[in-house]
């Protein structure tokens, strides 16, 4: 599942959970051994990295929103 680019991120923010939920539902079913901590482990690191990529982005896009506000003499006040 590549997340390359800032829309993946997004998201996949949103699917990874659902797919683990299916998961973690599929598990409870089926009985016997509890395998789903292990994707639980995978999408969740996947997961922590889709967020820091998003609020990378955000806190570019927040610096640049004040530098042109600052460029341009307007105040947000």
């Amino acid at each position: 599942m590549g997340c390359s680019t800032l829309g993946g991120s997004v998201s996949f923010l949103i699917t990874g959970p659902v797919i683990l939920a299916f998961l973690f539902v599929i598990n409870l079913m089926t009985g016997g051994p509890w395998w789903v901590q292990w994707p639980a482990l995978g999408i969740g690191i996947a997961w922590f990295f889709s967020l820091m990529r998003v609020l990378k982005a955000v806190v570019i896009l927040g610096g640049l929103a004040g530098l042109v506000a600052v460029l341009s003499g307007r105040r947000g006040f």
